[in-house]
């Protein structure tokens, strides 16, 4: 099952919208486990020439979503607490790495490291999910 439940991944995120917008792509992904990376570009930039928050957070959020959903089966976002630790520099590429520490029937929790190409340390965060019975929707 894991192949169907990784390949569906992979097409969706490949095919996501807002994804494709902030230039995402998920590199790895096996059970609970995921990384995304993310070019930091001008397009991402807030009014200091910073990466804006919620472009690291939309790079958090798309590791967060992949990792959690790598079981085969639906799991939602319940909290999701972000530290942000250091700027990258415009032209960093930005990973954010998705290690499930915890699974039950219904919930997971998630640590979340977004590094930059030099290793340093970016962001951090530390997530729940809601884990539904239902098989994901896209996996044929």
């Amino acid at each position: 099952m894991d192949n169907k439940v990784f390949d569906a991944i992979f097409k969706k995120v490949e095919n996501e919208p807002y994804a494709n917008k902030l230039g995402m792509k998920l590199l790895k992904l096996d059970y609970g486990y995921s990384l995304v990376e993310m070019h930091f570009t001008e397009d991402v930039a807030n009014i200091f020439g910073m990466p804006h928050g919620g472009a690291i957070f939309s790079l958090v959020d798309e590791a967060f979503e992949t990792a959690s959903n790598s079981h085969g089966t639906v799991a939602l976002a319940l909290n999701m607490n972000i530290s942000y630790l250091k700027s990258p520099s415009l032209g960093d590429i930005l990973y954010a790495e998705a290690r499930e520490i915890n699974k039950s029937n219904r919930m997971s929790n998630c640590n979340i490291e977004v590094k930059n190409n030099r290793n340093e340390l970016i962001a951090v965060c530390q997530t729940i999910a809601y884990r539904k019975k239902d098989m994901l929707p896209f996996v044929e």
